[in-house]
């Protein structure tokens, strides 16, 4: 079915304002893939935040230009279904490689960060970055190390000479 002038209008404004506030592109070949499949995919998509659109690459093209995902134009060749992730880095690759482990016929043809193309290979690298909770709560931990060590080191002459105290009474009541 052809798209009028007006829906095309609106697909590139769409797509061009999610891939404005979004932080990685991941354009992926979908064919091969079953309707159910599909289906599963955009609604675990819906579910982790990921924005999932099928777009005409001519569309795409327009749409992505004058973002920081301009530099993917040239990738996008055949049926393409577009991964923007707009709230954290980690989450868009860690559901499409969750996904591409029972589907193999997903297939990544492309990947964006920071207007930059990254290798398809570093897709599991980007899966494994933490979330940004995790992040700040492992700042957290490092950051209060220094300060709970400090309070252990300063209790534990006290806390050993208690223990010395008890083991001496103990040894007399015995």
């Amino acid at each position: 079915m052809a798209l009028k002038l007006e829906q095309k209008k609106e697909i590139v404004a769409e797509v061009s304002e999610v891939a404005n506030r979004s932080f990685s592109l991941i354009a992926l070949d979908y064919r091969g893939l079953s309707v159910s499949d599909v289906t599963d995919l955009r609604a675990k998509a819906r579910q982790a935040g990921v924005y999932l659109r099928v777009v005409r690459n001519t569309l795409a093209r327009r749409a992505l230009t004058g973002t920081s995902f301009e530099c993917i134009n040239d990738e996008l060749v055949g049926p393409m279904l577009l991964a923007f992730t707009p709230e954290e880095v980690s989450v868009g690759a860690r559901l499409i490689k969750d996904f591409t482990k029972s589907n193999e016929k997903l297939v990544v043809k492309a990947l964006s960060m920071d207007g930059k193309v990254l290798d398809k290979q570093q897709l599991n690298f980007l899966a494994t970055l933490p979330t940004r909770d995790e992040a700040l709560a492992k700042l957290l931990m490092v950051m209060k190390a220094p300060i709970t060590k400090f309070v252990q080191t300063l209790g534990a002459p006290h806390a050993k000479f208690v223990r010395t105290l008890a083991a001496v009474r103990d040894q007399k009541q015995a």
